[in-house]
């Protein structure tokens, strides 16, 4: 890579060889040139980052939610920290009093709430494993991550009770304790009870550990904190094993960073916390706030009601997934288009001149501060008036979205990539780097990168313009998939994580997301969909004799290009009075609709997701084949070609399912 500004080279390229395909050199941040930044001094554990900031910031604001009033959403009532961890002392001798020792698992369930981050940091004071309980891994994965992490006690928001009762008996060989984060309803008392546990509402809980006192343990860098459920490939879901190691070095990397780019995190932040606790992302955002002594409030947990949350908190730092971003840029361009002709000639020209003066190099806030006072501060009001610093994760944000936000909302606009695995800062994009759009940036300061080849796909680590699998090394991965050894050797070789995603390294050394190396891939909301898997379900429908499943990680849905059985589809056309030949047939809007509900009905009878469900078909006569180079000669689907091959298809798909 010539000109490479932010990334500098620390270890070689390696030639294939041993089986194993060639590997590009190794390159780290520029703000790292002097080694990684140093752990923050007495931070060894994610209690640390807690109970440091309580000595630290005792008065500060911490944990804010809207007051209801006769029914009404009223401003936000504040918790300090001293009296946070006041309420976390006595959550942790609740805890104990039923029984739990280090090591203990604790399975959280529910919406983000003040309690949820009180429960945590709980399991963070006594060495216990914080188990978030997810239920949009599929049908029966909260029975499966109980029984598998083998959770003892289980804080759960009220209105997610009956979730967790239903997997009673099957989850009583672990699960002893029901904690509401609200009240609990007779009923539910005497169905628990009727299994031989206990349940508790929030407020008699916290009396159980009255006049108990428990020694915190000593906690070491290496203990796992919390083990995390991510989407598997095929099946069940993986616990993704994450070390307090992990999560206090990507602070260090993250404060590291901010300061080298002037946008340090301080006391006077304040954060909307809506994205779910129950993934990294949220998890190392709100982790980062509480290190720096900043304000975290919460959303009343309905997304029609967010933009009222964030008038009423003024959030300085927003974090958010493409799809809410998308609905932001949607919003906008629909005003722009009502307000008539006037202001809208006034708003693209004071677009044009102030992008033009971004991509010559200036800063946004020196780029244009007349537009931005008389045009586009009205945006920046409709995010509360003080974002500063808008992050997008999780999904690919469209180029298009990234560029106007950066422009319309006076913020700086950056776009992270990270996994699970890598305790989820992996990249981001830098403040004021135009050039750095519809990538995602430079590596964090505390991991080494490099590519590897990927010669069944074409992609070369040692071209001129590298691409290859992304893998990453440093303390803030992962300790391991929780009971699958087998699963942690595919993905660790040589102490590098292979992430699964192709990168294309940029000449000013961001990284730009091109391609996933296997068949499972993300939408834009941040859900994983297993292509294969669903395929197989599908399958299932006796009117079709192939399906390829394809989802854009900019869209929210999935589409299918579908071989329909030639004799299913003329026997329905026949019974239903549709006539033509069976090449007409495949074009009929009837005869997709017929075959989509089809698709549906087996999709619903085995519980599959609403995104793993097909919005749009196209019904296509000449089966997959070789001649065409769409299948291997084993008869597997080779996906980048059918894309390339049915991309109009698809495109035209996307248009018309929206």
């Amino acid at each position: 890579m010539e000109q490479k500004r932010f990334v500098i080279e620390v270890g070689p390229a390696r030639e294939a060889k041993d089986g194993r395909p060639s590997m590009g050199p190794v390159y780290r941040s520029v703000f790292a040139k002097d080694g990684f930044p140093p752990p923050i001094q007495g931070m060894d554990s994610c209690w640390d980052i807690f109970r440091m900031s309580v000595e630290t910031y005792p008065n500060n604001s911490m944990l804010g939610h809207r007051e209801i009033v006769n029914g009404q959403p009223g401003k936000y009532v504040w918790l300090t920290y001293k009296e946070v961890f006041d309420l976390v002392m006595k959550v942790g001798n609740s805890i104990r009093s039923c029984g739990i020792e280090e090591g203990g698992r604790c399975g959280i369930y529910g919406a983000n709430c003040p309690e949820w981050i009180m429960s945590m940091e709980a399991c963070n004071a006594h060495g216990l494993y914080c188990v978030p309980l997810y239920d949009t891994l599929g049908a029966g994965a909260i029975e499966f991550i109980i029984c598998h992490a083998e959770v003892k006690i289980a804080f759960v928001e009220e209105k997610k009770i009956p979730e967790v009762l239903k997997t009673l008996p099957n989850t009583t060989k672990y699960l002893r304790t029901i904690v509401s984060f609200g009240k609990v309803n007779p009923e539910q008392r005497e169905e628990v009870q009727k299994f031989g546990l206990a349940i508790y509402s929030w407020d008699e809980f916290l009396l159980l550990g009255d006049n108990k006192q428990y020694d915190l343990p000593v906690k070491a860098k290496s203990d796992i904190c919390t083990i995390m459920y991510t989407s598997g490939t095929t099946g069940d879901p993986k616990g993704v094993m994450i070390s307090n190691n992990s999560i206090v070095t990507l602070i260090a990397g993250v404060k590291c960073l901010l300061e080298r780019v002037n946008v340090p995190l301080t006391e006077k932040d304040v954060y909307l916390s809506y994205l779910p606790l129950a993934h990294i992302f949220d998890r190392v955002i709100e982790e980062c706030f509480i290190s720096r002594g900043g304000s975290i409030g919460f959303w009343r947990g309905d997304v029609k009601l967010l933009t009222e949350d964030i008038s009423e908190l003024k959030p300085t730092i927003f974090c958010a997934v493409p799809r809410v971003l998308d609905r932001i840029y949607s919003g906008l361009q629909q005003k722009i288009a009502s307000g008539g002709f006037l202001k809208h000639t006034m708003f693209n020209l004071a677009y044009s001149y102030k992008f033009h003066y971004m991509k010559k190099g200036k800063e946004h806030v020196a780029a244009a501060p007349i537009c931005d006072k008389i045009v586009f501060s009205k945006v920046k009001q409709g995010l509360g008036g003080n974002v500063r610093v808008i992050l997008s994760g999780a999904a690919p944000l469209a180029t298009h979205v990234e560029a106007f936000l950066r422009v319309v909302t006076c913020a700086h606009v950056l776009q992270g990539y990270g996994l699970t695995e890598s305790c989820a800062g992996t990249f981001v994009s830098l403040p004021n780097e135009i050039d750095m759009l519809g990538t995602v940036g430079p590596p964090v300061p505390n991991v080494d990168v490099c590519l590897e080849s990927v010669p069944e796909m074409g992609y070369d680590a040692l071209s001129s313009t590298p691409r290859g699998e992304i893998c990453l090394k440093g303390d803030t991965l992962f300790s391991g998939y929780y009971k699958r050894e087998d699963l942690t050797e595919e993905v660790m070789v040589d102490g590098w994580f292979h992430t699964g995603d192709v990168g294309e390294w940029q000449p000013n050394g961001s990284m730009k997301i091109i391609d996933r190396k296997k068949n499972i891939f993300k939408l834009s909301q941040g859900e994983y969909v297993a292509v294969e898997n669903l395929e197989n379900v599908y399958g299932l429908v006796p009117d079709i004799d192939s399906i390829w499943i394809y989802g854009n990680s900019f869209e929210s849905f999935l589409v299918a290009v579908v071989n329909p059985n030639q004799q299913a589809l003329e026997r329905w056309a026949e019974e239903n009075g549709v006539s033509g030949d069976f090449n007409s047939l495949c074009e009929n809007p009837r005869a997709k609709e017929y075959i989509r509900g089809e698709l549906t009905r087996i999709g619903k009878e085995k519980k599959l997701k609403g995104f793993e469900l097909v919005k749009a078909v196209h019904l296509e006569p000449v089966p997959f084949d070789m001649e065409r180079d769409l299948l291997t000669p084993t008869f597997k689907k080779k996906r980048p070609q059918l894309l390339k091959y049915y991309q109009s298809v698809i495109d035209n798909m996307y248009k018309s399912a929206k």
